[in-house]
This record gives structure tokens, C-alpha cells and sequence, in this order.
């Protein structure tokens, strides 16, 4: 009896958690049904906020367009005088061209020379410039030479001199 009693209990506590789920699966589901109803609900406001400035949008284009249209006709006349009075002047810049392409040539010409002086000039500085750093190399390779000799002999007098200096400890 009480292996049953026990039992049930185990089963009742099972169903009463698994109706708790339920109840939270539930609730969960309700709050966001609420969230995409009120979602849909903005999207309609907004649809329609979005239709009605697609209306006047497309009032004000046509009004544009026409405003447009008027604007390109008097621009038009404007234009055929313009290029009147700007093919008469094409023909006196068209002759000052010529004269600067002429300068622009001879200054070509000029700057070709300069050019190639500059490349000696440079080649010469290079040159110096490399022998001057092989000398200083070589004269850099000499004194690292030197300060090891003198090092060495350093060591030499050092150790001469401890020899000395234990001979006279010895001496006294």
C-alpha cells in the first residue's frame, strides 16, 4: 500500500510539472502571438502612411515634370544663341591653342634636356656616394680591427700586470 501510495504521488508531482510546462509553453505562445499581431498592426499603419506619400509624391512629380519640361524648351532657345556667340569665340581660343601647343613643345624640349642632365648629375652622386660608403666601410672594418688588438692587448698587459703584482705580494 504505501510502495502504491508512493508511487501515485511521483505520478501526480510528474503531471503537475509537465502541466506547469504546458501552462509556461502556453504563455510564452499568447505573449508573442500578442507581439506579431501588434507588429502586423504597425506594418498596415505604416503601409498605409506609405501609400498616401507615394500619392502625393507622384502629384508633386507630374507637377515637376511639367515645370521641367518648360525649363528645358527656354534653356533650349537659350543654348542655340549661346553656341552662336561661343563658336566665334572656339575660333580665336582654337588659335591661341596653337600658339601654346607650339610653347609646349619647345618647353618639352627643354624639360628632355633637364631631364637628362639631372639622370648624370644623379648617376655622378650615386657613384661618389658608393665609393665614399666603401671607404667608410673599409675604415669602419680597420678600427673594429684596432680596438680588438688593443683589447687583446689589454688582456695581455691586465694579466701581466696581476703577475706582477703577485710577484711583489710574494716578494714581502
Amino acid at each position: 500500500g504505501v510502495f502504491m501510495y508512493n508511487h501515485l504521488q511521483q505520478k501526480v508531482r510528474n503531471a503537475e510539472a509537465l502541466a506547469q510546462k504546458y501552462k509556461q509553453q502556453q504563455e510564452a505562445l499568447s505573449a508573442q502571438l500578442q507581439v506579431v499581431y501588434e507588429h502586423r498592426s504597425r506594418l498596415e499603419r505604416s503601409l498605409q502612411k506609405e501609400r498616401g506619400e507615394h500619392k502625393k509624391t507622384k502629384e508633386d512629380f507630374l507637377v515637376y515634370k511639367l515645370e521641367a519640361q518648360e525649363a528645358l524648351n527656354k534653356e533650349k532657345q537659350d543654348s542655340m544663341n549661346r553656341y552662336g556667340a561661343l563658336s566665334s569665340q572656339h575660333k580665336i581660343l582654337k588659335n591661341q591653342h596653337d600658339d601654346v601647343k607650339k610653347q609646349l613643345l619647345d618647353l618639352q624640349l627643354q624639360h628632355n634636356s633637364l631631364k637628362l642632365e639631372h639622370r648624370k648629375t644623379l648617376e655622378t652622386h650615386s657613384q661618389k656616394y658608393a665609393q665614399l660608403q666603401q671607404e667608410k666601410d673599409s675604415e669602419v672594418t680597420n678600427l673594429q680591427d684596432t680596438v680588438f688588438k688593443l683589447r687583446e692587448e689589454s688582456k695581455l698587459l691586465r694579466k701581466a700586470h696581476q703577475e706582477v703584482h703577485s710577484q711583489l705580494l710574494s716578494a714581502q
